[in-house]
Order: structure tokens, then C-alpha cells, then sequence
């Protein structure tokens, strides 16, 4: 979602600074065009390391042994993030 939305953000971003050719009294199109870019970019850049932070997998293994008639009891549990998800 924030890739998507950051490559929105360059593209409106590179319209305004590039292509749009009206002067406004109170902003400047080309400056806000830029903020925008840079903003997009930010946001892929983010969006990139939280995808690649999501690639991980934990595991955990526990060993009890029952009280009642003493066999050993392990218990695996395994989490792994989908990085499509």
C-alpha cells in the first residue's frame, strides 16, 4: 500500500513540477510538485524495509513435562509473515 502510494505521490509530484505551466499568486506549483516527490520517495523507501522487516519467522519450542504421569510433552509453534499478504 505505501509503494503504491508512494510512486502516486512522484508521479503527481513530477506533473506539477514538470508539466503544469500555471503561475499561482499564493504557491508555487513547481515547489510543491518537488515536496511531493521527495515525499513519494520517502514513502517507497519506508514501504520497501517494512516489507523486508515482515520477511521474518519466529519458532518457538517448549518442553513441559506432565505432572500427572511424567512423559515429556514438546509443543512447536512456528510464525512465518507473508511478505504478499
Amino acid at each position: 500500500m505505501s509503494i503504491g502510494f508512494g510512486i502516486f505521490l512522484v508521479a503527481v509530484g513530477a506533473i506539477l513540477a514538470f508539466a503544469v505551466q500555471v503561475s499561482v499568486e499564493w504557491i508555487a506549483l513547481t515547489t510543491v510538485g518537488y515536496i511531493l516527490m521527495v515525499a513519494g520517495v520517502v514513502m517507497v523507501v519506508i514501504g520497501g524495509v517494512l516489507m523486508a522487516r515482515k520477511r521474518s519467522s519466529v519458532t518457538t519450542q517448549r518442553t513441559q513435562v506432565d505432572p500427572n504421569n511424567g512423559e515429556q510433552v514438546t509443543r512447536r509453534e512456528s510464525i512465518a509473515s507473508d511478505p504478499v499478504e
